[in-house]
């Protein structure tokens, strides 16, 4: 049986099959985690969440930590698109505030996944590395002109972010929008000043 072709590119139907069983074990996991913290995370677990054999998770994860791991690749580079998208490209404080909004509000369980994923790589040292994936990505996306001032900037968003978690009532756009505006500025204000050095 020759391999289907897509774009002239031939396509091996067991690799894809395989990659598509990888990201359901791995949106799974983040599920897990949503509704049950990083304890809940077993492969048994996964593999009930993801409709998948029981084995399927150790197959392509062979311990919990491999699992975590590309969990935490996983988030940084798909789940993370949006923020980078609009900082990357010079996006508005209205703008941004919209995505904090929806992290702490109806994307709360993803985003509390995440950060309890983070949290953990503070404690286990193998997981550090995909931990800091996310900034990464983002200075590579936006390739400032002051790398310390954009670092500054993200873990002021961080800290937004952390907040709107353990808030009672999660703070919307428009709550949002002023504070990101400040934090902007004080970007821009810290680049000009750097650039005329």
């Amino acid at each position: 049986m020759e391999p289907q072709k897509v774009d002239g590119q031939k396509v091996d139907g067991r690799k894809a099959r395989g990659e598509k069983k990888r990201r359901a074990i791995i949106e799974a996991t983040l599920r897990v985690i949503e509704r049950d913290g990083i304890a809940g995370v077993t492969h048994r677990s996964v593999a009930r969440e993801a409709g998948v054999p029981t084995t399927a998770p150790t197959y392509y994860y062979a311990t919990l930590d491999d699992l975590l791991i590309a969990t935490l690749l996983w988030s940084a580079e798909v789940l993370c698109d949006d923020m980078l998208q609009i900082v990357a490209s010079g996006g508005s404080a209205r703008e941004i505030a919209e995505v904090i909004a929806k992290a702490v509000d109806e994307n709360r369980g993803r985003t509390l996944a995440e950060y309890e994923l983070y949290l953990l790589a503070g404690r286990r040292p193998e997981l550090k590395a995909a931990a800091r994936r996310w900034l990464d990505l983002a200075v590579e996306a936006v390739r400032p002109a002051d790398p310390v001032a954009f670092r500054a900037f993200l873990a002021a968003i961080d800290g937004l972010l952390i907040q709107g978690l353990i808030a009672d009532v999660a703070p919307n756009e428009d709550e949002l929008e002023p504070i990101v505006s400040f934090l902007i500025r004080g970007r821009d204000d810290v680049t000009a000043a750097s650039r005329e050095e």
